[in-house]
């Protein structure tokens, strides 16, 4: 009972991180129009801004696996708090918009690199049974912060003229929280054991964390670990025919998630509800149904994550991808407006029983302990690249093409998804880090020499 007490406080710490992480990625919805007119800026210049926090994103997925593996995941957490802090406190003073954009950049590094280092540091301490739900913690915390910051748009919105200041500035509270509470984390046991090589520490964080486990499975998983940090590093890159399969997965789960066209319709939802002609209160409520639906259903991916593994939850999202995304295309087209808001709840709730639960469980399984911080960096920075780049253009398809256009390029790739789902995504459910470690990894006797 008391290693599943630390275990959950450990895992619920740093899944806060997604919390700061859903909070700052979406808050910008409901000032972006706002900025937009008061500094009088085009197309380009607003995209640019308000993508400014994904590209800070791109650069701390891209550059959140050193930290994470010099430092340690503990520190690395911590300093994550710091720079959630930095960028709430900048952007809510800022005077005009280049400042805004470098601070919204500052929490764009925080989220990067939280998406590398909270799933890792959450992955590595628990056991295999416990992972899926406890990994996907990240998600769930991602989306009360999606619905808190939405909430919080709707309740500051009257306020006043600065109304969108205070929208960006309430974030330096749960920021500093979540950096004090860093200060009582654990290190990870793989990290101390495979990398700083405290054997010591790292067996007395694992036995602290052994929730179900008998002291018998805890000694097995000691010796994998070890053995999994003797065998020698064949480069300092993930680039190598030995990491082909885990580097292919991860890419294609970023890429598939951005391509659904998620971020897109969380950062625009006010304005998506303006297409089907909602007046602009009306669609900053329906955000909130968003927000509502997000998390309700991650719920629902959460509950079945370790029950029907990860492949599973992919194959129901697509399917639910696919049929939202193919309503919301006719009803634009067709001009049978009304029920767009119910298509987008669906996609909601698609993306949140399957990619939405699954990205971050499975980026932070498939890669071997010596080379996951590189590999989740390598997921997160694909994720957050085109997250960014789809951000970047989005005001400009709105502008420029017919929303049923937007939605049905949306709808092809989600197609594509499935099939690669149905050919190419194994089960991880259920089964040790090491163990994976050993399914994924291409035999010796098939490697180059």
């Amino acid at each position: 009972m008391k290693e599943k007490f630390f275990l959950y406080k450990s895992a619920v710490v740093a899944s806060l991180a997604g919390f700061l992480f859903g909070f700052d990625t979406v808050v910008i919805s409901g000032a972006e129009q706002t900025i937009q007119s008061l500094w009088q800026l085009d197309s380009g210049l607003h995209g640019f801004a308000i993508s400014s926090a994904l590209w800070g994103t791109v650069l701390g997925a891209l550059v959140g696996g050193w930290p994470s593996e010099k430092l340690g995941r503990k520190q690395t957490l911590l300093w994550i708090g710091v720079l959630y802090l930095l960028s709430a406190l900048g952007s809510a003073v800022a005077p005009e918009v280049y400042s805004f954009t470098f601070f919204r950049f500052i929490g764009g590094l925080g989220v990067g690199i939280s998406t590398v280092a909270a799933p890792m540091f959450i992955s590595e301490i628990a056991p295999p049974n416990y992972r899926g739900r406890l990994a996907g913690m990240f998600q769930f915390n991602i989306v009360l912060g999606i619905l808190i910051a939405f909430v919080s748009n709707a309740l500051l919105a009257n306020i006043g003229e600065h109304a969108w200041r205070w929208m960006l500035g309430v974030e330096a509270f749960p920021a500093l929280a979540f950096s004090i509470l860093c200060f009582g984390l654990p290190e990870s046991p793989r990290w101390l054991i495979v990398h700083k090589k405290d054997t010591v520490a790292g067996l007395d964080v694992l036995k602290k964390t052994s929730a179900g486990l008998s002291s018998d499975e805890v000694d097995r998983l000691y010796r994998e670990i070890i053995a999994s940090g003797a065998e020698p590093k064949t480069t300092g890159n993930i680039f190598t025919r030995q990491l082909v399969r885990p580097v292919l997965l991860a890419f294609l789960i970023a890429f598939f998630n951005q391509l659904s066209g998620i971020n897109a319709i969380l950062y625009f939802a006010p304005r998506i509800f303006e297409m089907t002609g909602l007046a602009a209160s009306t669609a900053l409520l329906q955000s909130i149904g968003v927000g509502v639906t997000n998390l309700i259903f991650t719920f629902v991916g959460l509950a079945l994550i370790d029950r029907l593994g990860r492949r599973s939850l992919l194959y129901i999202g697509s399917f639910g991808y696919i049929i939202s995304l193919g309503l919301t295309t006719w009803a634009f087209s067709s001009g049978n407006l009304d029920m767009v808001p119910i298509y987008i709840f669906a996609f909601i709730a698609a993306h949140a029983i399957g990619q939405g639960a699954v990205i971050w469980v499975f980026i932070a399984e498939i890669f071997p302990n010596q080379y996951r911080a590189t590999g989740q960096s390598l997921g997160s920075f694909t994720h957050w690249f085109f997250a960014a780049g789809l951000t970047l253009v989005f005001p400009l398809m709105a502008e420029r093409l017919e929303p049923q256009t937007i939605f049905g390029i949306f709808l092809s790739m989600m197609i594509l998804q499935l099939i690669w789902v149905a050919l190419f995504v194994p089960e991880t459910k259920g089964i040790s880090l090491e163990e994976l470690e050993s399914k994924m990894a291409i035999p010796k006797d098939q490697q180059p020499e």
